[in-house]
């Protein structure tokens, strides 16, 4: 089933996310390692990756995932991108047959195969607009002919506020994007499922399917971490006490997980794995919180 069909019929949907392979590993690789959960995850999304210039190909690693019976999500930003650049990238992304498109919001996110500040990803809403309509309309944005129309099942990130009051401009960006024509919204990284609810209270008048993210933190060193070097207090105390006494550190990951998967199937359409390198380990992950 698509991503679209998923979100349509109400489906609790599970995505995941990998980094563009550089240096010496390959999308051929990587595929490889994903085959372990094909068919557990409705879509798995693929970052833009540019390293000291090295800019790695995440529109083939989309193909590649979709010829071996993935859903592929193209992730992009335009931050660093014109009209004219963003039109060729999704132009490319749609020929080579990848319907899925994430976009952010936010200035920063915990992405990919590493923990790490990434000021990418904030986007001019105006503009990926504008482009979006013109293919929408068969057309390019200076107005010839593309010889067809296309779309893309489009998602976008969001701010989460764990439970505080959402800021009016906050829910107001949320709207615009629903107008642009969001299928779901991405939250940041979700830990407290009392204050999560508190959120989707707000956010359930707009009527667009909420996807929570979710943090595969295997010990409490990368928690730790995550609060140093990422956002305080993102990861709570409670969290990082368990992984730090828990004699199974293995064990007590897979149980946080499971735990915090069980509770959001009450409460919103979906997760989104962040695996943090450890796509290959994501199986057990999946057996405890019944996922498929």
């Amino acid at each position: 089933m698509k991503l679209k069909e998923a979100l349509g019929n109400r489906k609790f949907v599970v995505t995941s996310e990998v980094q563009t392979p550089l240096g010496d590993d390959s999308p051929e690789k990587l595929v490889e390692r994903m085959k372990r959960i094909r068919g557990r995850v409705d879509g798995v999304a693929v970052t833009d990756v540019d390293l000291q210039g090295v800019v790695g190909d995440s529109i083939h690693t989309c193909e590649l995932l979709r010829q071996n019976r993935f859903s592929p999500i193209y992730q992009t930003t335009t931050r660093d991108k014109n009209r004219i650049q963003l039109q060729k990238d999704l132009t490319l992304a749609h020929q080579s047959g990848i319907e899925n498109l994430l976009v952010f919001t936010e200035d920063y996110r915990i992405s990919g195969d590493s923990v790490q500040e990434e000021m990418f990803f904030h986007v001019d809403a105006g503009k990926l607009s504008s482009v979006l309509q013109h293919l929408r309309d068969g057309r390019s944005i200076d107005g010839a002919d593309l010889g067809e129309a296309f779309d893309f099942t489009l998602g976008s990130g969001i701010e989460s506020p764990w439970g505080k009051q959402l800021p009016k401009k906050g829910l107001y960006s949320m709207e615009n994007l629903k107008m642009m024509g969001a299928g779901y919204f991405l939250t940041t990284p979700i830990f407290d499922l009392e204050q999560f609810e508190k959120f989707m209270r707000q956010v359930a008048p707009l009527g667009v399917p909420v996807i929570a993210e979710v943090l595969l933190l295997r010990n409490a060193a990368m928690a730790r971490f995550i609060n140093r070097h990422f956002k305080a207090g993102l990861v709570p105390d409670w969290v990082i006490q368990k992984l730090d006494k828990a004699t199974d550190k293995r064990q007590a990951s897979i149980e946080l997980f499971g735990d915090l998967a069980r509770g959001l199937r009450e409460m919103c359409q979906g997760l989104h794995i962040i695996t943090l390198g450890g796509e290959e380990k994501l199986q057990p992950y999946l057996d405890a919180a019944n996922l498929r």
